[in-house]
């Protein structure tokens, strides 16, 4: 037992030394935390893949990056044919609540369907 007090006093003593490097405080008194900064992050702009770059390809740039990135829409496998579109598509409106109409949602799997299979 007395090794794992001491393996437990070494973890929290690099612990401390680590978060003192990093420029964060320690826990302040009775153990509180100290208070969260504010972090910004700077992403960079997203493009519009050339797979989706055209005039057909806009129904699905404007309807799916709502809830996902262009480069995660062109590194879908490819070849799984026009009925597993179909179906993701109705997936992301009647499961996850994707606000797409219904006749959009046809041309968006359609889309998807000619460029991806």
């Amino acid at each position: 037992m007395r090794g794992a007090g001491l393996i437990l006093a070494a973890t929290a003593a690099l612990a401390g030394l680590a978060m003192a490097s990093a420029g964060l405080a320690a826990p302040g008194p009775r153990g509180k935390a100290p208070a969260a900064r504010p972090v910004t992050f700077t992403l960079p702009e997203e493009t519009i893949p050339e797979d989706l770059a055209d005039a057909e390809g806009e129904a699905v740039v404007n309807h799916c990056t709502a809830c996902h990135s262009l480069e995660y829409l062109v590194t879908q496998p490819r070849g799984k044919g026009a009925q597993f579109w179909k179906d993701e598509v109705a997936k992301m409106v009647n499961v996850y609540k994707a606000p797409i109409e219904p006749a959009d949602a046809e041309a968006v799997a359609a889309v998807l369907a000619r460029k991806f299979g």
